[in-house]
């Protein structure tokens, strides 16, 4: 049995990487449509992912949100992750592209699409994963 702990720790995660993939699809739906705000919510969601994998290994991690950095650890632990999350790697921007005055107008409505489909796409790689206890849905998510 696993430890409760770490079993908690990493649902989290994944509680929090859900919610933010559901506030992307929100924020794309308004009208006129939130794309900087849906980008960001991608990158949440990959980074929050990938961070519960790491916690189910008991990897540190630190405050980052460098989804390289955390993508290649991930892939230290299971090499077949190392192609989704090589592509993640470039929603890091949007962790600050689009979140401060002065920065560039807003993204396209398909590319905040592209972001939330690849951050979904990392999610669900994260689940396959892990064991079914660590999944949102066991928790009435």
């Amino acid at each position: 049995m696993a430890d409760p702990a770490r079993l908690e720790d990493t649902r989290a995660w994944l509680i929090r990487a859900r919610s933010d993939l559901r506030a992307g699809a929100h924020d794309l739906a308004a009208v006129p449509p939130f794309t900087g705000d849906a980008a960001f919510h991608a990158q949440q969601a990959a980074e929050k992912a990938l961070k519960a994998f790491l916690a189910w290994y008991d990897v540190p991690f630190g405050k980052t949100h460098d989804l390289a950095r955390l993508g290649a650890q991930c892939a230290d632990l299971d090499p077949s992750f190392g192609t989704v999350t090589q592509r993640a790697a470039a929603l890091t921007e949007y962790a600050w592209k689009y979140r401060y005055p002065g920065e560039p107008s807003e993204p396209a409505p398909e590319e905040a699409e592209g972001a939330l489909t690849l951050a979904r796409a990392v999610v669900d790689a994260v689940l396959a994963r892990l064991p079914a206890d660590t999944h949102p849905d066991r928790a009435g998510v």
